[in-house]
């Protein structure tokens, strides 16, 4: 018989709780115990012996636990910990979306001024900017080429006091770490105010130090006028150049009207974010149909030189494709970026609801509503080994669980524990989500610094989609009056525990 120890101070309580309601005053959590706390607390109910033998084969290390088929607290401690539990459908860490489709269904990674590492009138520009922004998934990256001194171009942001970087070693960067995290193309957005000299430079340096991996001639596709899909992996698609544009040539927006009549699949439009906000007031079916078959670009207000960002969520809900953040800034439209790119392997492609693909389809943003809202219910419960401020006092710490969908976003609070480091909220919260296939969900910790004042201590983005669900809330509301929607359970969540902490910015 296995001896209890005493177990440290330190391990959290709440997970000691939860341990020992399944225990049943005995000495270590049975196979059969632990399928029992999956099916009650985690609603994994397709859960059997395999999974939970599987589970004490990857989690428990004590020898005689194991050939018990049991858990010890540590064993559960490290599961609670792990993966297993996290928020994230641990099978959306790898691509499994259908890459095949044209790339006008796929929302695309996009950086503004990739170039910049700071504002747009004195920021400084560095070859680093690159390397992170295709680090963190990005598949669009912008490249503001100018005549430079000894007809060598330079990429800066024009008319500012911005330093300048050479284009040959920008496309040297980009060559050396296009596909490190994501085989996927790479488009290269070429802002060209280079002599025609310097242009004939630019396109050397792009055959030269790009080689095979540049597109240069159109694939052999099976049906003819239409984009290819993300699938012709590892090339690089130039934006720029007349000679080198092949499925991306830019070309002015006039009208939608104009552009059902004269563009092609192959020429793609970019506007700021202004016009674009008009365009999808006034005409939101237009702008979703014409983001069926063609890509357009959005990008910042030149009016933002301290480098902020928008609100992405408005244009990817009207299909826009390429939705372009200044990566260097740090905040809520590049953390919903990150959640949304955390989708599908972090490959920077993410398929585009159905209703944003289909031809023909949707009259406005709100098509994308299903036939019922889905209702999310989570339990937000503790939190482990927060940083200590920067002021050297304990935090006094809440959680905003934050739901972000087309129209709107809503937001609660739990209530604030105050001097811990190891926070417990076990706060319960529900949210009824108009349109599940776009919304995304932002989990902050905040330190209460006032009376209606906060401080952001990390976050954690990803899209509703993206979340391990509990399998036994759908439908859970139905009954003799049936509110019609359907029920997303997340109680799975022992929020901020090391691990998750540490993909928070």
């Amino acid at each position: 018989m296995m001896k209890r120890t005493a177990r440290p101070a330190t391990r959290r309580a709440e997970i000691q709780r939860l341990y020992q309601c399944y225990t049943a005053d005995q000495l270590t959590l049975a196979a059969s115990s632990l399928l029992r706390f999956l099916h009650r607390e985690q609603m994994e109910l397709t859960a059997n012996q395999e999974t939970v033998e599987r589970l004490i084969d990857r989690y428990e290390i004590d020898k005689t636990a194991r050939t018990d088929r049991a858990m010890t607290f540590e064993g559960f401690h490290r599961y609670m910990e792990s993966k297993d539990c996290s928020v994230l459908d641990q099978r959306h860490t790898v691509v499994y979306q259908d890459m095949d489709q044209p790339l006008c269904h796929y929302f695309i990674s996009t950086s503004h001024n990739t170039y910049l590492t700071g504002d747009q009138l004195v920021g400084k520009s560095h070859l680093d900017a690159y390397v992170s922004a295709l680090r963190k998934g990005c598949r669009c990256l912008e490249i503001d080429c100018w005549d430079g001194p000894n007809t060598e171009p330079v990429v800066y942001h024009g008319y500012t006091l911005t330093t300048k970087i050479l284009f040959r070693d920008v496309v040297s960067t980009v060559e050396q770490h296009a596909f490190e995290v994501s085989p996927y193309p790479v488009i290269l957005s070429l802002e060209n105010h280079c002599c025609q000299e310097q242009q004939v430079v630019m396109a050397q340096y792009l055959i030269s130090i790009l080689g095979e991996k540049l597109l240069k001639t159109p694939l052999d596709l099976p049906t003819s006028g239409e984009l290819p899909s993300p699938n012709v992996k590892k090339v690089m698609v130039a934006e720029a150049l007349s000679n080198l544009v092949i499925y991306t040539q830019s070309v002015k927006f006039t009208s939608f009207s104009h552009a059902r009549l004269h563009q092609t699949p192959h020429q793609n439009t970019s506007m700021g974010e202004k016009k674009a906000h008009k365009l999808a007031r006034a005409s939101g079916r237009d702008f979703i149909l014409h983001n069926q078959r063609c890509l357009s670009r959005i990008y910042p207000a030149g009016s933002r030189t301290s480098s902020s960002n928008y609100n992405p969520q408005e244009f990817w809900s009207i299909g826009s494709q390429l939705v372009a953040l200044n990566f260097q800034s740090l905040g809520l439209p590049m953390d919903l970026n990150g959640g949304r790119f955390q989708d599908n392997g972090r490959c920077g492609y993410v398929l585009k609801p159905a209703a944003l693909r289909r031809s023909g389809q949707g009259n406005s943003a709100s098509s994308l509503q299903g036939p019922r809202p889905t209702q999310l219910l989570l339990k937000v419960i503790s939190g482990s080994h927060l940083p200590v401020p920067r002021s050297g006092k304990t935090l006094d710490s809440f959680v905003r669980v934050e739901v972000h969908g087309v129209h709107s976003a809503c937001r609660k609070n739990t209530d604030t524990v105050k001097n811990s480091l190891s926070p417990c909220w076990d706060a319960s919260m529900n949210f009824s989500v108009s349109d599940p296939e776009l919304s995304l969900l932002r989990f902050s910790v905040r330190d209460q610094t006032g009376l209606l004042s906060s401080e952001l201590v990390g976050q954690y983005s990803l899209a509703f989609g993206s979340m391990k669900r509990g399998e036994g809330g759908q439908r859970a509301q139905e009954g003799p009056e049936d509110t019609g929607l359907r029920c997303h359970s997340v109680t799975r969540v022992v929020f901020l525990y090391a691990g998750i902490f540490s993909e928070m910015q």
